[in-house]
């Protein structure tokens, strides 16, 4: 199957049959019905930071953003195997909780602090 992949930053994508193949052994491991999208942003500010964003999922749209400026295509994966993991668990049910999950939730959520 091949997953929707929208590319919004400046950095060509060169591991697109790698995304695939992850995201195909994820749907066959966790379980999920729907496929999300995955959405590639740029940032050079925050590829300049150590303790830069790497994604995110957001639970309303099904998509998973992850940055890649300046990224190693595995962190790249890594990062999309994590948010993987929580389009899951939306779909289980797990994130309706009420709690904010998108960009920035660890920082905006109210139970971390």
């Amino acid at each position: 199957m091949k997953y929707k992949i929208k590319n919004n930053s400046e950095s060509p994508i060169g591991f697109e049959n790698e995304v695939h193949s992850l995201c195909g052994f994820a749907q066959d491991r966790l379980g999920f019905k729907q496929s999300p999208t995955l959405v590639f942003d740029g940032d050079s500010k925050n590829a300049t930071k150590v303790l830069a964003k790497t994604g995110y999922y957001d639970p309303n749209t099904m998509e998973i953003h992850v940055y890649i400026t300046g990224r190693h295509p595995k962190d790249i994966l890594r990062s999309i195997a994590h948010e993987l993991v929580h389009h899951n668990q939306h779909e289980n049910g797990e994130l309706s909780k009420g709690n904010y999950t998108g960009q920035g939730y660890a920082q905006k959520d109210p139970l971390d602090e």
